[in-house]
């Protein structure tokens, strides 16, 4: 075997780490695939002779393509959500299929790989700045040190600190109400996402106070759907129009405003959001937004297990 058939093969090693941290970086299969193809590009032009790691050379070199990457988009950052308007989801009178992410080759795969990583994580990950995005996940999620992150994005060790932790700030959110509150408000609407995954009507019923105002985005304004069972009935024919398995990799629980909510992300491309009100173990009010620019106002963050 000749030492290009050497590199060939220990890169093929590290392909699928390599691939894990693109997607991290850049929240899209196909640009990840991209990114791998430059690092492998920038492998064979390079002596790497000397290098006595070549998986951290080559996690250096991908982070590197994807924080220029992340840069040279950043301007146009929402440019995706800009189309992405519609009926409201849940209403018995207009069904309408959540669309599924299309930035990878294979929206499949990117999907299941979205939901591996955490929708709500992705959703963040997307509002950071590109160091802050890239130093959090090399050091919070790949445990690379400090002090090989900094010269990756030309700071300082100590300011390398500072932009993972404020990046982790964000991803976790704040605490602006008591975890007591935040449990009994997830165990709500855990078993409204629960009924609703499975088409349960009495399910979605019992977590419904039968008076619920549902407050919905939609091309023609804000429409208002009242009652449980009105709204019961058309969650219950949407979620009937996805094919087996797919409708939950598109919703997920977060903390949306520092409450416990439910985001639509397919391939963890934020589509909508919906907000609930909760009293006495029932929601009484939900909204239910789609606007590019009420979801970018939102505060978005992970809900920890």
């Amino acid at each position: 075997m000749n030492g290009n058939e050497v590199i060939a093969e220990q890169f093929e090693a590290n392909r699928s780490h390599l691939r894990g941290v693109a997607y991290r970086m850049l929240g899209s299969l196909s640009e990840a695939d991209d990114a791998v193809q430059e690092t492998w590009l920038r492998l064979s032009r390079s002596d790497t002779g000397s290098v006595q790691n070549l998986g951290g050379w080559l996690t250096t070199v991908v982070a590197r393509v994807c924080l220029d990457m992340l840069r040279s988009r950043k301007a146009k950052a929402e440019q995706s959500l800009e189309d992405q308007t519609g009926e409201p989801v849940f209403s018995n009178t207009c069904v309408k299929t959540v669309t599924q992410g299309s930035a990878g080759n294979d929206p499949e795969q990117e999907a299941i790989l979205a939901e591996s990583v955490g929708l709500a994580l992705l959703v963040v990950l997307d509002t950071l700045a590109p160091a802050e995005r890239l130093a959090f996940v090399l050091h919070d999620m790949f445990a690379v040190p400090f002090e090989e992150i900094a010269p990756i994005v030309g700071r300082s060790e100590d300011a390398t600190r500072q932009l993972a932790s404020r990046a982790r700030r964000r991803v976790q959110g704040a605490d602006k109400v008591p975890s007591a509150e935040i449990f009994a408000q997830r165990k709500v609407v855990d078993a409204f996402l629960a009924a609703l995954r499975a088409g349960d009507f009495e399910g979605l019923i019992a977590v419904l106070d039968p008076d619920v105002l549902v407050r919905a985005e939609s091309e023609g304004g804000l429409r208002e759907i009242r009652g449980a069972r009105n709204w019961a009935k058309g969650a219950v024919a949407y979620q009937a129009r996805f094919p087996l398995g797919q409708f939950g990799r598109v919703m997920q629980l977060a903390l949306v405003d520092g409450s416990v909510g439910i985001i639509l992300a397919p391939a963890g491309r934020l589509e909508r959001v919906l907000r609930f009100t909760i009293t006495d173990g029932k929601i009484r009010e939900c909204d239910i937004i789609v606007n590019p620019e009420r979801l970018g106002s939102l505060e978005i963050a992970t809900l920890s297990e």
